[in-house]
């Protein structure tokens, strides 16, 4: 249990759908700092994030949203910035170091920018049917995909040594870019990388989709 988490505090809930990367960011943080939370899994396809009460939480309709014990946040890396500054304990989950912090600010922003629109993407066309380039999401995730390869040469994780918010905010939809069309078998630092974040303690997976394209 997280030393930070009162006993007497209920779970956090996670307003999610299960196969949205966004939502898994904010699912593996709690996981990764041992915090209980309770999953509540809505029904996008009827609408049930554009309802006048969830709009209160979250006026761009957009998932994931927690609810801790009344302190209710939307945006997935507004969340984990929230998670590890409240319950992060001893591990440096967001540096201090104005160069380190700038690092992982560089990839907090480049998983709202290339990592949205590259593989997030495509995998929206392919897994939910969304009505965007695919072509064009493919060529932005490789492009993306080549930098980070040459980034992470030498390196075991995003921004240095040690796993931090922004190896959480990129992981989800770079290990699910297969199923949006975009293989990872031209990245074999990436991949490595991908295994790395998974060996750390309390991972959980994000739940697959047949469309591997």
């Amino acid at each position: 249990m997280n030393t930070k988490f009162s006993n007497e505090a209920t779970p956090v809930k996670l307003y999610r759908t299960p196969k949205s990367g966004h939502c898994h960011r904010a699912e593996l943080m709690m996981s990764f700092l041992d915090i209980p939370y309770e999953p509540v899994d809505l029904d996008m396809a009827a609408g049930a994030h554009k309802t006048p009460q969830f709009l209160k939480h979250s006026p761009f309709g957009q998932v994931p949203v927690i609810d801790d014990n009344g302190v209710v946040l939307s945006d997935s890396n507004a969340i984990l910035v929230y998670l590890v500054s409240k319950y992060g304990n001893d591990y440096d989950w967001m540096p201090a170091d104005p160069v380190a912090a700038a690092e992982v600010q560089r990839w907090l922003s480049i998983a709202a920018g290339q990592i949205a629109s590259g593989p997030c993407a495509a995998r929206l066309c392919t897994v939910f049917n969304a009505d965007l380039d695919w072509e064009n999401a493919k060529a932005i995730a490789n492009s993306l995909f080549e930098v980070m390869e040459g980034e992470l040469s030498g390196k075991s994780f995003l921004t240095g040594s040690s796993i931090n918010i922004a190896d959480v905010a990129g992981y989800s939809y770079i290990a699910h870019a297969p199923e949006g069309g975009v293989s990872l078998e031209p990245y074999p630092a990436i991949r490595d990388w991908l295994k790395r974040v998974e060996s750390h303690p309390g991972f959980v997976p994000m739940v697959a989709s047949a469309h591997v394209v």
